[in-house]
């Protein structure tokens, strides 16, 4: 983009003036309508969350047997959402904010087999894959067959056929890659170079090939979008455009009611739902807004959390460029702290969907992740990798920054907040190991 290219979308979208100084930003969607006129126009339903909800039921039995950690949950991947009382008090303490009503941790960084959100979409996308596999070879004879045939050493030989690709950061990588070669598939994740060594070196543990890249998340899935497209028998996991991937991410909302309902949270006109999500190139927050919004309609707003050097979907979606806009062509680096928000260029599909749903975003600097990852652990005693500590800018900022205190005022909610649930999404932090989380504990930038 030329400095006059620039200039002229400064004009247009004063915003970019300050995302492009890498300046902490706040955004109310004003596309954002009610939820009744933005459903008719959405391209999915509630029946598409319903049918990906089913598939996962299928396939329960087959996840206890390959994952007997999820036993307990009945072959289910879900995580607890927890009430994180002390946190806000030191959150309102050291930050100045004002967060009243209800704060509680999804905490989605505990999920088991993959360790983040990404277990959700990741999981799903590939089990669909394998489904639509096992019915079309006959090792399922329909969808009341026993999905633990999958598991048998026949079914392992007909998989080991195929490969499966995914362009990743780090922990969509990490789901594709386990739950693939649980199936019996070749795998190959492309990584970018913000990728951790850690998750790399996981990854390669469960006999997967990782392909490194000096450049950025966009090269390493157009890299191996190209290496798939090449192998007739290579199925390509589509980040930044897949309906699997997000429908996967879509049924959390419906694990979330029954959970709001144990701890007697109502979600209405009185009692509103704020949600906060760390985005990165938009697959799982948009999927997971999706499915709130289809469950909670207006009672539910939800904002997303970006890094100030790579916040891709406020960028598109504020100039309404979606993904035909890098962060780079603003002059930003997209290298962040935040290694699975490190992206440059959004998902144009998320972007368009999320325009009349979003609430709005913020982005947040660097440092900021390690002072809430710490607020938490030493106030909670528990630990989220850093990335996911974006979510709590949100909160903080909610109640502080004129343009939120107007969505509020706007959307007559300010004298409800005292009844107010506010949902931290921690996307991830489980599988970072005992080394690396005192080496993020004892990170101070400035």
């Amino acid at each position: 983009m030329t400095e006059q290219e620039l200039k002229a979308l400064e004009t247009a979208c004063p915003l970019v003036s300050t995302l492009a100084a890498a300046e902490e930003a706040v955004w109310v969607n004003p596309e954002r309508v009610p939820f009744a006129q933005a459903n008719g126009g959405l391209p999915l339903t509630m029946a598409d969350v319903d049918d990906a909800e089913a598939r996962l039921a299928r396939f329960a039995p087959f996840i206890m047997q390959c994952f007997p950690e999820t036993k307990a949950a009945g072959g289910l991947i879900e995580s607890s959402l927890t009430e994180v009382p002390r946190l806000r008090d030191r959150l309102n303490q050291r930050c100045g904010s004002a967060i009243t009503g209800r704060l509680l941790l999804k905490q989605d960084s505990h999920l088991a087999i993959a360790g983040s959100v990404k277990a959700r979409g990741g999981i799903y996308e590939v089990l669909k894959h394998t489904e639509d596999l096992a019915l079309e070879t006959g090792i399922l004879t329909g969808t009341e067959d026993d999905y633990t045939k999958l598991a048998s050493p026949q079914a392992r030989e007909m998989f080991r056929r195929y490969t499966i690709q995914v362009g990743s950061t780090g922990n969509l990588g990490l789901s594709i890659g386990i739950m693939s070669a649980a199936v019996g598939y070749q795998v190959i994740v492309h990584m970018s170079a913000d990728a951790k060594q850690w998750k790399k070196d996981l990854l390669r543990s469960h006999g997967v090939t990782v392909m490194e890249y000096e450049s950025d998340y966009s090269e390493a899935v157009k890299q191996g979008r190209a290496s798939s497209d090449a192998n007739p028998m290579s199925y390509f996991v589509d980040d930044e455009n897949s309906t699997a991937l997000f429908l996967g991410y879509a049924v959390a909302a419906k694990r979330l009611v029954g959970q709001l309902k144990e701890k007697n949270i109502p979600v209405d006109a009185q009692h509103p739902l704020f949600v906060y999500i760390p985005c990165g190139v938009g697959g799982a927050p948009g999927g997971v807004t999706f499915g709130l919004k289809q469950l909670f309609g207006d009672h539910v707003h939800v904002f997303f959390v970006e890094p100030t050097q790579a916040p891709c979907m406020l960028l598109g979606m504020a100039t309404g460029k979606q993904n035909q806009i890098s962060v780079q062509d603003i002059g930003l680096t997209g290298l962040t702290h935040a290694d699975g928000l490190a992206v440059g260029r959004a998902s144009g599909f998320v972007g368009r969907v999320m325009m009349p749903l979003l609430s709005g975003a913020f982005t947040i600097q660097d440092a900021k992740l390690y002072d809430y990852m710490r607020d938490l652990l030493e106030t909670e005693k528990i630990f989220i990798e850093p990335s996911a500590c974006a979510a709590m800018e949100g909160v903080v900022k909610l109640t502080q920054a004129p343009e939120t205190i107007g969505y509020l005022r706007d959307n007559g909610l300010t004298e409800h907040m005292e009844n107010a649930s506010h949902i931290l999404w921690a996307t991830g932090g489980s599988l970072v190991p005992e080394e690396i989380r005192e080496e993020y504990i004892h990170t101070h930038l400035e």
